[in-house]
């Protein structure tokens, strides 16, 4: 067996230039709204996306590398929305002789407008003949758990300030469409809970990076539960994002700026755990699941 990792990731636009065509493949063919457009790319200018540099690619980057050197195989990024796309990280890691390929994205929870878009694209680019793997979910991995459990206990001082799960929002529609993705967002946040030996009391949920479609998200959002957490006497908040793996857009902007600020508004200390990005202990989380899909395919 001649196995490769295809390592997929959302994707970001290099350059500042680059950002119209990259929100037009985001928004598929739906119009787009000049106000909006100007401020994302107000945003990736801020988080540093300049010509040929964006520092959300070199996390996602450096995560491979890592994971290739962890594994000792090869491990291709395939983008959903940028370069290099899905398609090519398959062409590459077959035209180097791979003929099993393991397709894993860095997002740990199943939703069918989410990981299963990214599955399909997967499967699409691999051709008949081809053994593969996909994996759906991880986001109730005993060490991604502990991982995240371990970053809360190192946050959290004192007394303790109030945790945060965050996750992305996605349209309301998905609960009356049985989507999985809530429900393991809750059960994530519950088995770290349980392991950061947190109070009920001292945690809850909320969403974030809401996109305005028109049509009711997910929530509560972040801003909102930050007033209504004040409005319960909590001064001190620790926002855990589990939803996501690394410092891109969703963290840098929409917690580290916007969400900061309007905790600054209302009094409010907040701090975030750090991301996992490529640190070494969240690589070998990566490497155990990749390990036992490949285990899988030779039992």
């Amino acid at each position: 067996m001649n196995a490769a990792v295809i390592l997929m990731a959302y994707g970001s636009p290099d350059r500042l230039l680059d950002v119209p065509a990259y929100y037009a493949d985001i928004r598929g063919g739906r119009p787009i709204a000049q106000e909006q457009l100007g401020d994302l790319v107000a945003r990736y200018r801020a988080l540093g996306v300049g010509d040929g540099h964006s520092p959300l690619n070199a996390v996602t980057e450096e995560t491979r590398a890592a994971l290739e050197s962890a594994l000792g195989l090869p491990v291709r990024t395939g983008m959903r929305h940028w370069s290099p796309r899905i398609a090519e990280a398959v062409e590459t890691a077959l035209a180097g002789g791979a003929d099993t390929l393991v397709g894993l994205v860095l997002a740990p929870h199943f939703s069918a407008m989410s990981i299963g878009k990214y599955r399909a694209l997967f499967e699409e680019a691999v051709p008949a003949g081809v053994e593969t793997r996909f994996v759906e979910r991880w986001g109730a991995d005993p060490a991604f758990v502990e991982f995240l459990a371990q970053r809360c206990r190192v946050a959290l001082t004192g007394a303790g300030a109030h945790v945060v799960f965050t996750a992305h929002s996605l349209p309301a529609r998905i609960r009356e469409q049985g989507d999985p993705y809530e429900d393991e967002l809750m059960e994530t946040a519950l088995l770290i809970a349980q392991r950061a030996a947190l109070r009920d009391r001292c945690w809850s949920f909320s969403f974030q990076s809401e996109s305005p479609t028109g049509e009711p998200w997910l929530g509560p959002d972040i801003l909102d539960h930050l007033v209504a957490l004040k409005q319960q006497g909590i001064d001190d908040v620790l926002v855990c994002p589990v939803g996501f793996v690394s410092d891109h857009l969703e963290i840098s902007w929409d917690l580290d700026h916007e969400a900061k600020q309007k905790a600054g508004e209302l009094g409010l200390r907040l701090e975030r755990i750090a991301m996992p990005n490529a640190d070494p202990a969240f690589v070998d989380v990566l490497a155990g699941i990749v390990r036992r899909e490949l285990q899988a395919v030779a039992a």
